[in-house]
């Protein structure tokens, strides 16, 4: 295991040592921002260029705009986006990545890497799981 994952390990034992109340956990709410649904494709559409509204609408095709609202207002609340307005008629709005919503971008990177070589295998664990039939492994899959 590398460091990093003994400290948190280690972090969590004493935590649990203190009998922390894990409903009380600050980490947890700021965790909870990111693993919502679509903030994490919000912040993904946003990485490279800011955007207006209608432009991350057609980015994440599938996400209601009442959703959308919503996502983009808690990620505001939280710090990770910013919203700006422009004093056109009708006022435009675009939104961008603050310094703390970027500084996010290298985690969420190793999460989503994690995910695509894990996809494969957490499906089949889940047929199998679900007793769905399923097929043997093929040479090429990962496990």
């Amino acid at each position: 295991m590398t460091d990093d994952v003994n400290d948190l390990i280690r972090r969590f034992s004493q935590w649990e040592s203190l009998r922390f109340d894990p409903s009380r956990c600050p980490i947890r709410s700021v965790l909870d921002r990111v693993g919502e649904k679509w903030a994490m494709l919000v912040l993904l559409a946003l990485a490279s260029h800011h955007r207006r509204f209608n432009e991350l609408s057609r980015a994440i095709p599938d996400v209601s705009k009442r959703m959308l609202t919503q996502t983009l207002r808690g990620l505001e609340r939280d710090g990770l986006v910013t919203r700006h307005v422009f004093p056109t008629k009708p006022p435009s709005v675009e939104y961008r990545l603050s310094s703390v919503g970027s500084s996010l971008l290298e985690p969420l990177a190793a999460l989503v890497s994690w995910a695509e070589r894990n996809q494969t295998s957490i499906e089949r664990m889940r047929r199998g799981f679900d007793g769905i039939d399923v097929p043997p492994l093929l040479s090429s899959e990962k496990r």
